[in-house]
């Protein structure tokens, strides 16, 4: 086997240029894998999905769609344009209807989010407990949620944070382990035991 062979199995990584990437590059980027995120101007790859992670996101999603007034919708895994080098993804975020603008749509921007939600996995844990939910704060996000992994049970916990408007830092509100009941950004009340049933 030449070297020029093995050079052509071996992926071929961007190169970030010397300032970072921009929101612009995320977009444009050719074959960057599914659900790339863009973190302080930093590509980030996700790992494969786990069970709960997936199965929280669906019962999640389908929760807050039952309860979604008109005005609102529910998306799941769309970028968040925060500024010009942070654009993450959350795994479940609840916009404003008329920042929908089509099936092509690739990101909405933070002004039109209400809720921003991200399920905790073994890779993202600092992301999902730090890094993303100051971002999500300073973007004037209102309501972010943190879903953990339960002990025993394996079902969802739900931390609840609302923003401070005079600190631009979230405040906890809450934490919900069998039912979440929360009247902000609307109405909602979703049964986190029926995750048994997916």
């Amino acid at each position: 086997m030449t070297a020029e062979s093995v050079e052509h199995r071996r992926p071929r990584w961007p190169v970030p240029p010397q300032d970072g990437y921009t929101v612009d590059d995320l977009f444009t980027l050719p074959d960057l894998p599914p659900h790339t995120e863009l973190i302080d101007g930093s590509l980030v790859f996700v790992t494969p999905q786990r069970a709960f992670h997936a199965d929280a996101i669906d019962l999640l999603v389908s929760g807050l769609r039952q309860f979604v007034p008109t005005g609102f919708r529910v998306k799941r895994e769309m970028a968040i344009i925060l500024d010009r080098r942070n654009g993450p993804e959350p795994d479940v975020s609840v916009i404003r209807t008329d920042a929908v603008t089509g099936p092509g749509q690739t990101s909405y921007e933070a002004k039109d989010v209400l809720l921003a939600i991200e399920v905790v996995s073994p890779d993202s844990e600092s992301r999902d407990r730090t890094t993303k939910p100051q971002k999500y704060a300073a973007a004037g996000i209102e309501n972010f949620w943190r879903v953990e992994q339960g002990g025993s049970s394996g079902r969802p916990i739900i931390h609840v944070y609302e923003l401070d408007p005079v600190t631009k830092a979230y405040a906890h509100v809450g934490m919900h382990r069998e039912r979440i009941k929360v009247d902000k950004p609307y109405s909602i009340d979703i049964d986190l035991t029926a995750i048994d049933e997916l």
